[in-house]
């Protein structure tokens, strides 16, 4: 690839199917921490309301932009869903793209926040990369290659979930109650966190980083798009854990998501799984 950095000479997971995909994602991550890590905190960063009520930024557009810019050259055959340019239907390989996860988090000053970047192929999640470069963290892991984080730059670590087996024991982390709500569930959810030994709401990607690297046992949401989960679903699994939506169905395709370290994901389902 013309002008890609060497990030990574010898990328952790080389062995899977999909490496040089997978170093294609570590390549647009690097484009897209070059756009909004200037943009953060910017005086001039430039917000509007999309129709759902949701802001998006210039750093949004200008980073999807970008990724989508080196997808047309690398794989041009490939197809895109992205947040904020546009969702396109798989033809055998979908990249999706979520060029800032927490944009509210980026609107505020709060550092965290990520890129996601996904690739599906043939309706599987291969691969998925999560850059958050305020939180110096980038989670990566492609199919049969594992599951890695790196911190500041430094050595790989591979990750795998938890082995905490009694929800008594558990810590867990959830989006916001209001969507819970809107689900009908928000009661059921009241009587999981009674449940555990531990709540905490870090909330849109990183409850599923934290999940992967044991930190913490579950983490829920309900309600999302393909392009909040896609590149979260193959670190999960690759580090060892399950992922699901609310009614147990393997995947990102439910329009919600649990996840957790597996030995409690049934649990889990339990209170919160829809019928």
């Amino acid at each position: 690839m013309s002008d890609q950095p060497t990030v990574f000479s010898d990328v952790e997971g080389s062995d899977s199917e999909y490496a040089e995909d997978l170093v294609l994602a570590l390549h647009l991550a690097d484009a897209a921490d070059a756009i909004t890590s200037v943009r953060f905190g910017a005086m001039d960063l430039h917000v509007e309301q999309k129709p759902d009520h949701t802001p998006v930024t210039d750093a949004d557009k200008a980073t999807e932009a970008k990724i989508r810019e080196i997808l047309g050259k690398e794989r041009p055959t490939d197809v895109v869903y992205g947040e904020e340019l546009g969702k396109v239907e798989s033809n055998g390989r979908r990249w999706i793209l979520d060029p800032i996860d927490g944009t509210k988090n980026f609107v505020r000053g709060v550092p965290v926040w990520g890129t996601l970047i996904g690739l599906e192929v043939e309706r599987q999640l291969v691969l998925g990369v999560v850059s958050a470069p305020m939180l110096k963290s980038r989670w990566y892991a492609a199919l049969g290659g594992g599951a890695w984080k790196r911190y500041d730059g430094g050595a790989p670590r591979r990750l795998h979930v938890s082995h905490v087996a009694d929800l008594s024991d558990a810590s867990i982390s959830f989006s916001s109650l209001s969507g819970w709500r809107d689900a009908g569930i928000r009661d059921n959810v009241i009587a999981l966190t009674d449940a555990v030994w531990r709540v905490r709401g870090f909330g849109d990607f990183w409850q599923y980083m934290l999940l992967a690297e044991g930190a913490i046992d579950v983490a829920a949401e309900p309600e999302l798009d393909l392009y909040d989960m896609g590149a979260l679903v193959t670190i999960v699994t690759e580090a060892g854990g399950r992922f699901t939506d609310l009614r147990g169905n393997p995947g990102p395709w439910g329009g919600n998501a649990v996840a957790s370290n597996g030995l409690l994901h049934e649990d889990a389902l339990r209170y919160l799984g829809l019928k």
